[in-house]
């Protein structure tokens, strides 16, 4: 759990989610002459979601690069101007674009550091909005962060928060091997927070506790963390006092932080949009089970997307767990 993130002092702004992201962006690429943004119109029009607005004006067409449609090659020229010793941060509008540059990221990111015996490394950072609720077509809604935790020598970053946004952000462009970075569209502009305006950093590797509670461990990330901490204050209406672990980073995944939470309250449920099978409640349950089991108390419940396609507007709504499901789930834990 994180004590560790760089002292803040000074002024804040209240920011939105991809606000924070816009302004991570301009305190990295104004702190070092190394950092560019590339993708698909992220240029003059500020991307899709407007999150590199005003970087172009700011940093010119060296910086701030607009590219073809070929997720192929944005990825691996970063993957060359991380190598040569920039270190880019290239967009991909949605994540459900990100799989013809899949290779990419996986056999030569990721293994560049292993490849060559630690000659050269990779810092760059692939950013992505994902997750459903934004009532798109398909390819555009999806939670497929499990395909990317299983490959070693990348990390896989989710904030929840502006706040959380901005410092995570830093720490990912800042660290000298490659992240992916997933961005949750659904909760861009849901909510403000006051944000530094000074550069600090989050680290990676380090899970967020949103609430304390000695009934039921409840782990989550990304949009998922805010109805999460909606069904435990409803539940505590009803005396099941629940702990709310962000993970924030899912690869590397805080194992202390789950055990230890686990260990004060023997139940838990996990959280999350993504397909059940093979999905991270998966690996979490096991974690808790190798680590932890003396303490287990009750089965754990996971309370997450359906093994389907995602689906269209009808049924989005139906299909992510909303504060109701999850708190069916919590309960399930918290009575057994």
């Amino acid at each position: 759990m994180s004590t560790t993130e760089q002292q803040e002092t000074g002024e804040t702004q209240s920011l939105t989610l991809v606000q924070a992201v816009r302004d991570g962006l301009y305190g990295e690429m104004s702190r070092d002459d190394d950092v560019l943004v590339m993708g698909e119109d992220v240029g003059e029009n500020g991307g899709v979601f407007r999150a590199t607005q005003g970087l172009h004006d700011e940093f010119g067409d060296n910086r701030v690069i607009d590219t073809p449609l070929a997720e192929s090659g944005i990825i691996g020229t970063a993957v060359g101007m991380a190598a040569y010793g920039m270190r880019p941060v290239p967009e991909i509008q949605f994540q459900g674009f990100i799989y013809p540059g899949f290779d990419q990221i996986v056999s030569h990111a990721a293994r560049l550091r292993n490849r060559s015996r630690g000659r050269f490394n990779c810092p760059m950072v692939i950013r992505a909005p994902y997750g459903g609720g934004i009532r798109a077509p398909e390819h555009h809604s999806e939670s497929k962060e499990a395909f990317f935790v299983h490959e070693a020598g990348l990390k896989v970053v989710i904030p929840s928060t502006p706040h959380d946004t901005k410092g995570l952000l830093a720490a990912s462009i800042r660290d000298p091997d490659p992240v992916l970075f997933l961005e949750p569209k659904l909760i861009y502009r849901a909510f403000r927070e006051d944000v530094p305006d000074e550069s600090y950093t989050v680290p990676l590797g380090e899970a967020a506790v949103r609430r304390e509670g000695s009934d039921v461990s409840v782990f989550t990330w990304g949009a998922m963390t805010r109805p999460t901490m909606e069904a435990a204050e409803s539940l505590a209406e009803e005396g099941i006092d629940c702990e709310v672990v962000d993970l924030r980073t899912l690869s590397p995944l805080d194992d202390e932080a789950i055990v230890e939470s686990f260990k004060k309250t023997g139940r838990a449920a996990v959280v999350h949009e993504a397909p059940k099978t093979g999905g991270l409640a998966g690996e979490i349950t096991a974690t808790i089970q190798e680590e932890a089991l003396v303490y287990q108390e009750a089965p754990i419940t996971r309370v997450t997307g359906f093994d389907t396609p995602f689906p269209l507007y009808a049924l989005e709504d139906y299909y992510l767990p909303e504060a109701a499901r999850i708190e069916d789930g919590i309960r399930e834990a918290a009575e057994f």
